[in-house]
């Protein structure tokens, strides 16, 4: 069957954005990862506007979107909130769950994702990551705009690419970007986000930002 009007191939995506791993130096790696990402945004947002309005009943292909909306929720609240649930990892994430932004190195699996919020916490004690607009739900995928902000009054912070912060800055952010979460079999997949890593570089004073 043809793909519908509008809709976009989201599988080519889905490779370049596995492939970022593969590159080190970090100016290459930002530039590819912001091209992969945005297509991968694209892909998603492309397919769902392509697609008709759909109203089945309870039990069906709406009732999961629901299902899926509703695990996204839980997860920008307790989650990215701004007082967060250790625990919601282990009960929404898929065991070998990647999370990856532009601003900071990706992180795989429900250990390496727990360890990152918590020094991201410890470094920035009021983060917090609220949604910007409604969530728009297709199937198992998931978009999301947000902004996000905190103070850096913790200690030392080296978790960007662009740079290390030193312990109890006093640096501010304040950014906004979008997050395509991939459910599967009622967990979190992927979230993969396009943020605006310039504007929070530059406001953190790290010297890498381009």
């Amino acid at each position: 069957m043809a793909a519908p009007s509008g809709a976009h191939d989201s599988t080519n995506g889905a490779a370049d954005l596995r492939s970022v791993k593969g590159v080190t130096h970090p100016a290459t790696r930002r530039t590819f990862a912001r091209k992969a990402l945005f297509a991968a945004a694209c892909a998603v947002a492309g397919h769902v506007s392509g697609l008709p309005a759909k109203t089945q009943a309870f039990g069906t292909t709406r009732s999961k979107a629901w299902d899926n909306k509703a695990i996204v929720d839980r997860w920008f609240t307790e989650f990215w909130g701004q007082s967060w649930n250790p625990r919601v990892v282990d009960e929404l994430c898929a065991p070998d769950v990647l999370l990856q932004y532009l601003l900071q190195r990706p992180h795989c699996g429900r250990a390496d994702v727990k360890t990152f919020m918590t020094k991201f916490r410890e470094a920035f004690p009021n983060l917090r990551v609220a949604p910007a607009a409604d969530l728009v739900v297709e199937g198992g995928s998931v978009v999301g705009r947000w902004v996000g902000t905190g103070t850096h009054t913790g200690p030392a912070y080296c978790d960007f690419l662009v740079g290390c912060l030193p312990a109890a800055s006093g640096q501010q952010m304040r950014f906004m970007g979008t997050t395509v979460l991939r459910i599967e079999n009622g967990k979190v997949a992927e979230q993969i986000g396009l943020d605006d890593e310039v504007t929070a570089s530059l406001q953190l004073g790290l010297t890498g930002a381009a």
